[in-house]
């Protein structure tokens, strides 16, 4: 009888550990990412070679974003899966399980750390501003020569605290994504938006009519890494799959980070 228990026991204690571990390694790997925000990650309605189709929809999703995603689900033996979300609706759709991780040029803030964990750092850009090539900003070289700019950026950034570094600039009311960015631009209603170089280039290369400023060390903004550098964003209890996310981006080479980068930013330009 006492052997026909401990045989019970153990049985349902094997099947316990079993459910445990099926919980955390699923035989997916579902990413959230706005799937608009190029070069990090954008919307085409054809299958490229590195393009992967959008959960719950005929289009796919692209970018660098996106190949750093499939590099870490191969590592991890399992399918990639990209879910479209709005920048706002990432941290609530990792926080109530919709997404496993999000990879979305996301950076490591103390306020973000407070609610979700991050990965290593999988990229680090330059912080920038996009102007119109005719404006009369146009021979900027430092921050400090925006005094009387209308500046912008996109809501719920890093870069809507930036503006107050340039001095003499009139903050404008923050806008939800790029495209309405390089709108406001364009017609008027802002001089320049801070944004990221990658996306910068991007942007330029498919609007003749924008331009890039870009400051030195000294004459540029001030920031701290964990907020302009890029990580996966994560649940704090998720600690073995973050282990394992940090093994693979530790495979990733500075170099091909870079080559991955210039690959997208051209790819989204063509």
């Amino acid at each position: 009888m006492r052997k026909l228990l401990l045989t019970l026991f153990l049985g349902i204690f094997t099947f316990t550990l079993a459910a445990c571990s099926k919980k955390e390694y699923t035989k997916t790997f579902t990413v959230g990412m706005e799937c608009a925000y190029a070069p990090y990650n954008w919307t085409s309605p054809t299958k490229t070679d590195t393009a992967v189709i959008i959960d719950g929809t005929k289009a796919y999703c692209d970018g660098y974003d996106v190949k750093v995603s499939q590099k870490i689900a191969d590592d991890l033996n399992k399918e990639l899966v990209i879910k479209a979300i709005k920048w706002d609706g990432l941290i609530p759709a990792l926080s109530t399980n919709q997404i496993d991780a999000i990879i979305a040029g996301m950076s490591p803030t103390e306020k973000r750390k407070q609610t979700i964990a991050f990965s290593d750092i999988y990229f680090r850009p330059e912080e920038v501003v996009v102007i119109k090539n005719n404006s009369k900003y146009v021979n900027a070289t430092s921050i400090l020569d925006f005094s009387g700019a209308k500046i912008t950026s996109q809501l719920g950034t890093l870069h809507e605290n930036l503006i107050s570094q340039m001095t003499g600039a009139i903050k404008q009311t923050s806008l939800p994504d790029y495209s309405t960015l390089v709108t406001a631009v364009k017609n008027g209603a802002a001089d320049g938006f801070i944004c990221e170089l990658p996306v910068a280039t991007q942007m330029a290369n498919n609007n003749s009519d924008l331009k890039i400023i870009r400051f030195d060390k000294n004459n540029g903004f001030v920031v701290d890494d964990s907020e302009v550098s890029t990580a996966i964003g994560l649940r704090k209890s998720d600690t073995d799959l973050l282990k394992r996310i940090n093994e693979s981006l530790a495979k990733i080479s500075n170099e091909d980070r870079n080559t991955w980068m210039n690959e997208f930013i051209n790819k989204s330009s063509s």
